[in-house]
């Protein structure tokens, strides 16, 4: 019994120096994960919901020539405006959701990343049929404490989405209504 009793305080003191696992990332990528997916529907939906995103947003430029490297909300919510009049945008599949990571510790922060394939349709007119394009993205989005989106930047070959959508005349006329989300 004696034994028993010695093997038991062992391993009582062996389980109760073992370190508790912190997945407070996994848990606030969950949380983001979901208000990503709300985002990519409203996107989807032209309908989008604002609130999500901080006050000090802002958004990478990945276009090519863009004039400035960032864009901040009230520029996004503009540019969004002038997309939708342009074009329809369904996304083809469940987006593929990972965590991220800080880029300075490399330990994950509760940051969404996403790979989608988007079609994109620019609508016919009266004198155009309408044309349409898959684009493939990866985009990505960092969070605030409050969970509120603080940096957002999307890849993917909008140039050549564009030149396949366009004429010349209709891409010059244009001038940036960028593709983008």
């Amino acid at each position: 019994m004696k034994n028993i009793c010695s093997f038991f305080c062992i391993a009582l003191l062996f389980v109760s120096c073992q370190e508790t696992v912190d997945n407070s990332a996994q848990l606030k990528f969950e949380e983001n994960s979901k208000i990503v997916l709300a985002n990519l529907q409203q996107w989807q939906d032209e309908d989008m919901d604002y609130s999500v995103y901080a006050d000090d947003f802002v958004m990478y430029e990945t276009m090519f020539g863009a004039d400035k490297d960032t864009i901040t909300l009230e520029e996004m919510k503009a540019s969004d405006k002038r997309t939708w009049d342009y074009f329809d945008f369904k996304m083809l599949n469940e987006p593929v959701l990972l965590p991220g990571v800080n880029p300075e510790t490399k330990a994950p922060d509760g940051s969404v990343r996403h790979y989608s394939t988007w079609e994109v349709t620019l609508p016919g007119t009266d004198s155009t049929e309408a044309r349409s394009g898959k684009i493939k993205l990866y985009e990505s989005f960092d969070f605030n404490d409050e969970g509120k989106i603080v940096y957002q930047q999307v890849y993917g070959d909008f140039t050549g989405l564009l030149r396949h959508l366009m004429t010349k005349e209709e891409a010059s006329e244009d001038d940036g209504a960028n593709a983008e989300e």
